[in-house]
């Protein structure tokens, strides 16, 4: 039976979402094409930043390796739309939403995997573990071409907008509603779990396994459930991702993006849900960063390429350590506290 408390976090938590998906419509409605695409990829990436916040944040646990998590979604809904489209069966409304469902189960699967194995290992043993994940997952596609298609990889059919919609509904309008569908979903879920005894049992874990043991806590499930959760939600955002280009290839999911998700929650503010969105904004904008260079400045097009390569790393990595000197709690730890002196300065205001 629901007690008052957890009845009230839901609706709290449901009431939050239905207001912040109402303000993302009503957005997108005013916005050009590229602009909507760009909220979908934000919404995207919130999928994954989200769940990875749990697993370190929350649980404690370093993983180097949700990039090719990410790239796992991808391929499932790439494989299972292609699949339906030759045996033509594709087009139905259940489509969509049965090949993301099928991301999200084969990622988990994989979590569950690797969290078994990371169970047993932690620090340094640990990221050398999901470090290897993803370096194994685009090798795979390589080496499978057969399945994979290799470096050019598996396109399938673009998702267009119902035809309730109208004719000239914006296309790239539709795919930001599903990819913001999908994060709402993703941290309501979330929300809730933080809330729950099972995400007191993630912090008890990450303080201090050995107090977390004693008080009858399963810290080996607790972790590997942390895992599960995490990759979920790293397939059901690199599933969307996908939809948003029909297409997906390796080198859409390079080594350094498992080591931008992590340094976009580490500046985010971790253990935060509210941190993960500031990650998901961070990585769209400084991904599209050297692109704007480029595009502003008269360049030679062998230091584009190097911008390309290596500027949203550099510029990454000096945020990290502006962040990290100013407000060791991240972004969301800044306004945090920022938002406590300021309350601290109006009740002092009728005094004075």
């Amino acid at each position: 039976m629901t007690t008052p408390r957890t009845g009230s976090t839901l609706l709290r938590h449901l009431a939050g979402a239905v207001l912040a998906g109402t303000l993302v419509v009503l957005l997108t409605n005013q916005l050009p094409p590229y602009e909507n695409l760009q909220v979908a990829r934000v919404c995207a990436f919130l999928c994954v930043t989200a769940g990875h916040t749990v697993l370190v944040g929350l649980n404690g646990q370093l993983s180097l390796g949700h990039g090719a998590l990410m790239a796992t979604g991808a391929y499932t809904v790439a494989l299972v739309q292609r699949g339906l489209d030759e045996r033509a069966v594709g087009g139905g409304w259940w489509v969509l939403p049965g090949s993301l469902l099928a991301a999200v189960a084969v990622t988990a699967l994989g979590g569950l995997v690797v969290g078994l194995a990371a169970a047993r290992l932690r620090g340094p043993y640990l990221a050398g573990v999901t470090l290897a994940v993803a370096t194994l997952v685009p090798a795979v596609t390589t080496i499978f071409t057969g399945v994979f298609n290799g470096e050019q990889g598996l396109r399938f059919p673009a998702q267009a907008p119902p035809a309730a919609l109208g004719p000239y509904f914006q296309p790239e309008r539709w795919l930001a509603w599903i990819a913001l569908a999908a994060a709402l979903l993703t941290m309501l879920l979330l929300a809730n779990l933080v809330r729950s005894r099972y995400g007191r049992s993630l912090r008890a874990v990450r303080d201090d396994e050995v107090a977390a043991r004693l008080a009858g806590i399963p810290v080996a499930r607790t972790q590997v459930l942390a895992f599960v959760v995490s990759a979920g939600c790293a397939g059901l955002g690199g599933g969307v991702y996908a939809v948003l280009t029909a297409t997906v290839a390796p080198g859409k999911f390079p080594l350094d993006l498992s080591l931008f998700l992590l340094m976009a929650i580490v500046i985010g503010g971790l253990g935060s849900l509210a941190g993960a969105v500031w990650g998901a904004l961070l990585l769209v904008a400084l991904q599209d960063l050297p692109a704007l260079l480029t595009e502003h400045l008269d360049l030679s097009t062998g230091l584009a390429q190097r911008l390309e390569g290596n500027l949203a790393l550099a510029v990454f990595g000096l945020i990290l350590i502006v962040v990290m000197l100013a407000a060791p709690g991240g972004l969301q730890g800044g306004v945090r506290a920022l938002a406590t002196r300021l309350r601290a300065a109006v009740r002092r205001a009728p005094d004075r």
